[in-house]
């Protein structure tokens, strides 16, 4: 972890660079910023012209109209954008990109945190994820992806 040589205080780096290694690879989670809105390409437009550059798109799931955008600037720093037509407005989350999807999901359960699809997961193929949300309202999204 980068710590200020003055007072030892975290540096302002992303969450994601501040995960521990093990050996060669970061541990068990990452995290970044979800921005999940009714006009994701507005979203994706302020994004880009701040420098960041799309990397991957994931379209149709939960067998619906949603797509899911990772962006990254050349800094490293990540976001991902999501388009879901049938929010009201702007939702923000943090991203937990984590190695076992149970491992994750069952201490947030525990904690009283409830999944907002009710019992499901989405299973995309390549990943696996839903959306806790905490008693006091805050959201961690989860998602396992799945390596072959």
């Amino acid at each position: 972890m980068r710590r200020h040589a003055d007072d030892g205080t975290v540096g302002s780096q992303a969450i994601h660079t501040l995960v521990p290694k093990r050996g060669n690879r970061h541990a068990d989670y990452a995290f970044c910023p979800s921005i999940i809105s009714p006009k994701a390409a507005d979203v994706i437009e302020v994004l880009e012209a701040l420098g960041f550059e799309r990397r991957h798109k994931k379209e149709g799931i939960n067998d619906k109209d949603i797509t899911s955008v990772s962006m990254k600037n050349a800094d490293g720093f990540s976001v991902i954008v999501t388009q879901v037509d049938q929010l009201p407005q702007d939702l923000t989350t943090i991203q937990m990109n984590v190695r076992d999807f149970d491992e994750a999901y069952q201490p947030l359960e525990s904690k009283g945190f409830k999944n907002s699809q009710g019992d499901k997961i989405t299973e995309t193929g390549s990943s696996k994820s839903t959306m806790m949300v905490s008693p006091s309202g805050y959201s961690i999204a989860i998602t396992e992806h799945i390596r072959k």
